[in-house]
């Protein structure tokens, strides 16, 4: 069992910190479906990669699935206007189907299509390498440094929309680099564990975060508890059982999501001054 589990158990400890950080940002822009549309144009990329039999695991299929989330960051960027009669969720929406519909065609042509659709749906951690671990953790900490290095102006555009444009900022223009650094990791991550767990690991953390903390620091503080305890018991759930990783995982934190957002009404609801 040690063996098998070990390196599937360092992924869930040394990438979902970013990915936290990342779902912050996203649900406090209120745009919460586009990471699940960004991680279905990466796979639209690796799709076509495996309709031109090329190696999945190469710099070609990389670029290829890389290419199609920059894409879809330069869309989602420019039509997120301050006033617009369509709404951005719309877009993002639209993006999500066509690409998903896209990918469906593209492995209709292929022998292994099926298993495909599978993997790009739920992936399977279980099968991660040393080399994916570290390649991807490797991009992870480079996209981290970046957002370090740029913090006032991607907190400004995320957290303070309305004073960014007072400024001056050019929030379009950060907004591109901030979902192109996002296309970034949801590409390197989207083949390990599936599109479905990359939207858990952005998602859930950072509203369990929102929902018990005020502060940035402590919402990352416990969206990290959360995805490292999410993770490790969803990977044993999913080894304990022989369940696929990637849906056994999601379940979970879907499950610590209805115990934690339930505790959080409850303790709300105790301390509100009675009539």
């Amino acid at each position: 069992m040690w063996e098998v589990m070990f390196w599937p158990s360092v992924a869930c400890v040394v990438l979902p910190w970013l990915l936290v950080y990342l779902g912050i940002h996203v649900v406090q822009r209120g745009i919460i479906f586009i990471d699940i549309a960004m991680a279905q144009m990466a796979s639209l990329g690796i799709c076509m990669a495996v309709l031109l039999h090329m190696d999945l695991e190469g710099p070609g299929t990389f670029a290829i699935a890389l290419g199609f989330t920059l894409v879809g960051a330069a869309i989602f960027s420019f039509t997120g206007k301050r006033t617009s009669e369509v709404p951005q969720e719309a877009v993002i929406g639209i993006a999500y189907v066509v690409a998903t519909a896209a990918a469906v065609l593209l492995l209709s042509r292929a022998a292994e299509g099926d298993e495909e659709i599978k993997n790009m749906l739920v992936g399977n951690i279980l099968l991660v390498s040393p080399g994916e671990v570290w390649r991807c953790f490797g991009l992870f900490a480079a996209v981290g440094v970046f957002h370090v290095l740029a913090r006032k102006q991607f907190m400004l555009a995320s957290f303070e929309r309305e004073r960014a444009f007072g400024q001056g900022l050019r929030v379009r223009w950060w907004d591109f680099l901030f979902y192109a650094s996002f296309g970034f990791v949801v590409t390197s991550f989207v083949r390990i564990a599936g599109v479905l767990l990359v939207f858990t690991y952005l998602i859930v953390p950072a509203v369990c975060g929102i929902a018990l903390a005020r502060s940035l620091r402590k919402r990352l503080l416990i969206g990290w508890v959360l995805s490292l305890a999410g993770g490790l018991a969803g990977l044993y759930l999913s080894f304990r059982y022989d369940l696929p990783s990637g849906a056994a995982i999601v379940c979970t934190f879907g499950g610590l999501l209805i115990l934690i957002t339930g505790a959080a009404a409850a303790a709300r609801s105790f301390q509100a001054p009675r009539t």
